[in-house]
């Protein structure tokens, strides 16, 4: 199993990035808290892995820290939670606000989440809330407030590539649209910048 990769990033096109070790090029799939923290395209990056090996593919998963590889192993063993749904929960929080979530029974942050409907909310919260004591305990309300300048159309590539990140993540193309018109202004500097208000949008909302 692949548990840890460092090397160079090559390139970033979420949900997707490759990372090039030793003359081979990694594709990995992260998490946007992930690739929020990563490093320009160029630079050195470290993250560990979770490897996944189907009979159509081989998928390979990467997370910026221990704590939200961890979340996502224990979300993929909740019935009706695959990869794919674990990683758009990862995406719209990370593992503290996800164990502030248990600890509240917050249905409706989940259920904004694509994908999750209410009964996968309630099993989420059922199942996990035992998994998550060590987070529970550490966990504190963080308020993280933008001031939003009057809305100004960021380039078009730009809001191109955040609204494509969020069809990856599971989003409907007219709901993702949405979510980016909403946050967009000229404060904006890139598309993760944008992906990231239009996520925090939904999960505040």
């Amino acid at each position: 199993m692949i548990g840890r990769i460092r090397g160079v990033l090559a390139a970033k096109q979420p949900p997707d990035i490759l990372v090039e070790v030793g003359g081979v090029g990694y594709e990995l799939q992260v998490p946007m808290t992930t690739l929020f923290r990563l490093p320009e395209v160029g630079q050195e990056v470290v993250l560990v892995t979770h490897f996944v090996v189907r009979e159509d593919a081989q998928l390979l998963y990467g997370f910026f820290d221990e704590d939200d590889r961890s979340l996502f192993r224990q979300l993929i063993r909740v019935n009706g939670v695959g990869p794919k749904l674990a990683l758009t929960i990862l995406s719209g929080m990370d593992s503290a606000s996800f164990a502030r979530c248990v600890q509240q029974d917050d249905i409706s942050s989940l259920v904004a989440l694509p994908g999750v409907g209410k009964k996968t909310a309630e099993r989420l919260l059922v199942e996990m809330r035992d998994k998550l004591q060590d987070w529970l305990a550490r966990s504190v309300a963080a308020g993280q407030g933008e001031a939003l300048a009057a809305p100004v159309a960021a380039p078009v590539d730009i809001v191109a590539d955040a609204e494509g990140a969020l069809v990856a993540l599971g989003y409907k193309p007219q709901e993702a649209s949405r979510m980016v018109a909403a946050v967009n202004d000229d404060d904006v500097v890139n598309s993760e910048e944008l992906i990231r208000r239009a996520l925090k949008s939904v999960v505040t909302a």
